[in-house]
């Protein structure tokens, strides 16, 4: 899954990009309101982490803009702020969470999975397909109840799979979703981790002109 940071602190946004990215999402950053409105206009994105003061264009107006633009991506705000007018204020632009700082790192995970679940049908923090499960929580992928062993990379392929697993997804959702802005993507590179996959024994079917799918009924 991929996540859009915008904070200007550059110490809170390598922290921020260094644990999510343990975490398994690819990580995009921006440091002006300018910048992440750009980014998040221009690529895709399954969650904005937004802080409210910026430079440039401050979080509220980034907010009313993608929202605007019918960009309706999760947005998490980030404030130093604490006052309850700055919480309304934030959520009453299109924020759909709201965090002050200083902050866990575990909560913000929390919420992230939170937001990350709602349009999709799975319970908790589980993702079913067939014979095969995933844990979003603790990164445990099981076929048959069998633990089956995946790289960072292979897994967020999964994840993006069995979370559209009705879908037919093209090499460019993809790559949207999986990899960092400023990856070195080859021409073949979404190929070879699907092979990867299927070596493991996940029913990938390949729709010619069109993308990939998984395979089969899903449950």
């Amino acid at each position: 899954m991929r996540i859009l940071i915008v904070e200007d602190e550059h110490k809170i946004a390598e922290a921020l990009r260094k644990g999510l990215t343990q975490e398994r999402y690819a990580i995009d950053l921006a440091y002006t309101g300018t910048d992440g409105y750009d980014l998040a206009t221009s690529e895709e994105y399954d969650l904005i982490i937004l802080d409210l003061m910026l430079p440039g264009m401050d979080g509220v107006e980034v907010c009313q803009r993608l929202r605007k633009e019918n960009i309706h991506t999760p947005i998490i705000m980030l404030t130093a702020k604490n006052q309850l007018q700055d919480k309304v204020r934030g959520l009453d632009s299109g924020a759909d969470d709201y965090l002050p700082k200083p902050f866990a790192f575990e909560e913000l995970l929390a919420r992230i999975r939170a937001l990350l679940r709602r349009p999709a049908s799975e319970v908790g923090v589980k993702l079913v397909y067939q014979d095969w499960a995933m844990n979003t929580s603790t990164f445990e992928v099981k076929q048959n109840n069998q633990t089956v062993k995946l790289s960072s990379k292979e897994y967020s392929l999964l994840e993006y799979l069995l979370r559209h697993k009705a879908q037919v997804l093209s090499k460019e959702q993809i790559i949207a979703h999986v990899w960092n802005y400023d990856s070195d993507i080859l021409p073949n590179t979404v190929e070879v981790y699907i092979k990867k996959l299927r070596t493991k024994g996940v029913p990938i079917k390949t729709m010619r002109g069109f993308g990939y799918k998984l395979e089969g009924e899903h449950v």
